[in-house]
């Protein structure tokens, strides 16, 4: 297996150490791109970041999908602490109302179930059980798309583009977002704002960005790549890198460390981690919401693998048009270590995209699982001075 400039020769070994992996990791159409971030703390407890890389290039473009309801949740958040409304919260009735095509609304409802209810807090937390897409377009429109980039470029991520619903909306109509209500149980207005617009159009900062072969639109298989341009752009490093702020926020510096409250840690910390049926929240009790649903690092998506209780992942994923992806931080009480782990690899045999037809669960799933195994078996062996205290991972703070 041959290096590339800037990969870690410790990262290396591991792929080659692995059948499984060697395979997929040599062979560059999978266009393979891993981060693995070993976590050493000092005799306080307190912990520094050090980086292995794999084949990460910043300027290959690899279609994000969910990855970025990560930062639309924490951003979400930070909105309603910013805008210093009394009664405004993540608990606070929430209605969208319609202003231009391809918008859709959510009229005010009063609270019969509190998890089904309309408010900030149930879309974040179907965001990060499941994935929802809905719950994604609803927190956007109330962002908006240029306060949205604005404020991840203040960050530290001037090259982020989020710019996108998941609903079928030209790239004219994405930058409309909705007006947006808040109000009491009764019915009054705490907050509300009109339609926002984004007058300046973004694109990739990538130039023009044409993935494929081909690309499917309805039932026609079109000769031509597929012209990701506009779509969103989330790199591996600031995904990663935000993550990390919402995990340990007092690694980052202050000018881009989040304004959130230690609630609003505690509640993203909860749901990174949180199975589906085990999260407490009412829709999702149904066992087909099983263990792995999300956690394709170690487990794959496998519905018949047990959970680890002493193993929590906190995790972000994105799964579309042949890109999978997994963001996460793995803290493991059994063996007292911990790490961060992100990879993302192209599964796309035939170069068609959208037709539906990908290797996620021969080859990408499998990948994933092997790897995320991999990397903590080799960290639950690693010699630290000081063993890490997980408590605040294992036996967090009640939600406020």
């Amino acid at each position: 297996m041959r290096l590339t400039p800037g990969d870690s020769p410790l990262l290396d070994s591991l792929l080659k150490a692995n059948a499984q992996l060697a395979r997929v990791a040599t062979n560059p159409k999978y266009e393979l791109q891993i981060i693995y971030t070993q976590i050493n703390r000092d005799a306080r407890n307190r912990p520094t970041f050090i980086p292995h890389t794999y084949h990460l290039n910043p300027q290959q473009y690899f279609n994000p999908a969910s990855l970025v309801k990560l930062p639309v949740v924490a951003l979400s958040l930070e909105k309603l602490n910013d805008l210093h409304k009394p009664g405004l919260t993540r608990r606070t009735i929430m209605a969208t109302g319609t202003a231009y095509r391809c918008q859709t609304p959510v009229p005010f409802a009063a609270p019969a179930d509190s998890d089904r209810t309309a408010t900030v807090g149930n879309y974040i937390k179907r965001m990060l059980l499941i994935s929802d897409n809905i719950a994604y377009n609803r927190l956007y429109e109330f962002l908006g798309q240029r306060p949205l980039n604005d404020r991840l470029a203040q960050l530290g991520h001037p090259t982020v583009r989020i710019t996108r619903r998941f609903a079928p909306c030209d790239t004219t109509a994405n930058r409309h977002t909705n007006p947006i209500s808040f109000h009491t149980p009764q019915g009054d207005t705490i907050y509300k704002e009109p339609a926002k617009f984004n007058p300046v159009p973004y694109t990739s900062p990538l130039g023009r960005v044409l993935k494929g072969r081909a690309h499917q639109s309805g039932s026609r298989v079109i000769p031509e790549p597929y012209d990701f341009t506009t779509a969103n752009h989330l790199p591996l490093p600031d995904i990663t890198a935000l993550l990390q702020s919402i995990l340990f926020p007092e690694s980052v510096p202050t000018a881009q460390r989040l304004r959130l409250t230690p609630a609003d840690y505690a509640f993203l910390r909860r749901y990174l981690h949180a199975t589906p049926h085990e999260s407490g929240f009412h829709p999702y009790a149904p066992a087909r919401y099983f263990d792995a649903y999300k956690k394709y690092l170690y487990y794959g998506r496998n519905p018949d693998l047990p959970r680890q209780s002493t193993l929590h992942i906190y995790n972000i994923v994105g799964m579309s048009h042949g890109y999978l992806a997994d963001v996460a931080y793995f803290a493991d009480s059994l063996h007292q270590s911990e790490f961060l782990l992100s990879a993302v690899l192209y599964v796309n045999q035939d170069g068609i995209i959208n037709d539906g037809a990908y290797e996620y669960d021969s080859i990408g799933q499998p990948f994933l699982a092997q790897l995320g195994r991999q990397i903590q078996q080799y960290e639950a062996q690693r010699p630290r001075q000081h063993r890490p205290n997980l408590i605040e991972f294992f036996a967090p703070e009640p939600i406020r």
